[in-house]
């Protein structure tokens, strides 16, 4: 190799940021294992105390109705567990970012952005939970794979609908007024193959100081959006070759090899759970497999499938927007 190339990589990469970027890294590995072990035990105290059976009865005492029992049984189960991640999540998210000078968000706009984003996941969570115990009861010998074919008829529809009702919750988004790097990005998705509604300017910097472009939706919704944290400190050739790399994932296939191995991931993880809940009606005494007392079951044994298999997990959301 050219010694001077050698140098001149060398000397654009600086020591001390690399070592902050290393430290970072560690201790989001760390807090990553403790909110892992936190949500494991909290499962296991609700199986091996009995909580979990108690629960069921004061809910089946209230109603009879299987969606409200599916309903109040996860949300004090689901509620209890956020309250007790709450410190993790707020040094993860808040204190963590800001200390190492990643972030730039207020704590009322970020604490905004956890009122908001535990609504969202809250109420998808629960319609996923309502057609898989609907599922569990309909079809005990099936419903793992019909769950599996409505998770992945949900992603397929958030992924279109993300970009216009979820995203502008959290950000907001302008057409870009620079015609000539509209035309120029355009040109260079339609000759990745894609066709795209529009070129979007988003306010990152309210939150962060890094930077991100992104090729985002499906069919009408599909959009080119740029950070103006990189519109701000970036030239046009930059960003151009920031969206390329976008683009490339799209040019080879990226997302779809991504949604099917995820797909794959889910459809053998539920089947390992159907076999679970049905150990764990003898193991634990749950009423059958659609028994709520078995959500703590059920959870921990997802948990821990997404955790051995979270090296492919990863390695198939390789069309994950790119983060400066």
């Amino acid at each position: 190799m050219d010694n001077t190339l050698t140098e001149t990589a060398e000397t654009a990469l600086d020591p001390e940021r690399q070592d902050k970027a290393k430290e970072y890294a560690r201790v989001q590995r760390r807090l990553m294992l403790a909110d892992l072990g936190l949500g494991a035990l909290y499962a296991l105290v609700w199986l091996l105390s009995g909580a979990t059976f108690w629960l069921r009865d004061q809910v089946v005492g209230l109603t009879h109705q299987p969606l409200l029992v599916v309903a109040l049984y996860a949300a004090v189960f689901g509620g209890i567990y956020m309250l007790l991640d709450a410190p993790l999540s707020y040094y993860g998210g808040f204190v963590l970012p800001h200390r190492y000078g990643l972030a730039t968000q207020s704590f009322p706009s970020w604490l905004w952005d956890q009122v908001k984003g535990a609504a969202i996941g809250g109420v998808l969570g629960l319609i996923l939970l309502e057609v898989m115990y609907a599922l569990l009861r309909a079809s005990p010998n099936w419903w793992w794979l019909w769950t599996a074919l409505v998770m992945l008829l949900l992603t397929v529809v958030l992924s279109n609908l993300a970009p216009v009702l979820i995203f502008p919750l959290f950000y907001k988004f302008t057409p870009l007024e620079d015609e000539g790097l509209v035309a120029r990005l355009t040109r260079l998705a339609e000759g990745a193959g894609t066709r795209v509604r529009g070129v979007f300017r988003f306010d990152m910097s309210s939150k962060t100081v890094q930077a991100n472009a992104a090729l985002t939706g499906l069919g009408n919704t599909r959009r080119i959006i740029l950070g103006d944290t990189l519109l701000d400190h970036f030239t046009p050739d930059e960003i151009e070759t920031v969206l390329a790399h976008e683009l490339g994932h799209h040019v080879h296939g990226d997302m779809g090899k991504g949604i099917l191995v995820q797909s794959a991931l889910t459809l053998g993880g539920l089947w390992l759970a159907s076999l679970a809940l049905e150990w764990g009606v003898t193991a634990f005494g749950f009423q059958g497999i659609a028994d709520v007392a078995a959500m703590p079951w059920l959870a921990l044994v997802l948990g821990a499938f997404g955790l051995v298999t979270m090296p492919l997990s990863n390695a198939s959301v390789s069309y994950t927007h790119l983060t400066l």
